[in-house]
């Protein structure tokens, strides 16, 4: 089982930074291993959405029903996919008016070990860089914010 736990202060509202995270549809758009993102179906406490990734050689498609709370929590629990095991969770935390914590948290595990071996490598860099991603899109959208405390 691979577990990936990530943290980070940002300058930017918990609002913002939740409502990038919610819009897979735009993942394609700064995520530079997502081929491709539909929405399957959303409501206020749900979004279901199909992920195609296509990055160094890796091709994956999988599908995840996402409990939300906007705009603290996010839950990821995989529909359909190469994955024996995959959860994660999204927490947002205001600090202030423009400036929040992330904290984001994934396990999985593949299906086989053929597809641990040759996928695991790739798909570990791409949940490393999640955080970092989310907080560039959010400099690029919103504008770059003052560090917090700052």
């Amino acid at each position: 089982m691979n577990e990936i736990r990530k943290s980070a202060l940002v300058a930017h509202s918990a609002e913002r930074i939740f409502d990038l995270i919610e819009a897979a549809e735009d993942y394609p758009a700064f995520l530079p291993w997502c081929a491709g993102a539909t929405i399957l179906a959303r409501d206020e406490q749900t979004v279901n959405a199909r992920i195609a990734i296509d990055y160094h050689g890796l091709r994956l498609d999988f599908a995840t029903r996402n409990s939300k709370r906007r705009p603290e929590f996010m839950s990821i629990q995989l529909e359909h996919g190469p994955f024996r095991h995959f959860e994660g969770q999204w927490q947002l935390a205001a600090l202030a008016a423009e400036a929040c914590r992330i904290d984001f948290g994934l396990r999985y595990e593949f299906q086989s070990a053929v597809m641990a071996r040759l996928a695991g490598p790739v798909f570990d860099r791409i949940a490393n860089t999640l955080v970092d991603a989310f907080v560039a899109r959010a400099d690029q959208v919103y504008g770059p914010g003052r560090a917090p405390g700052a």
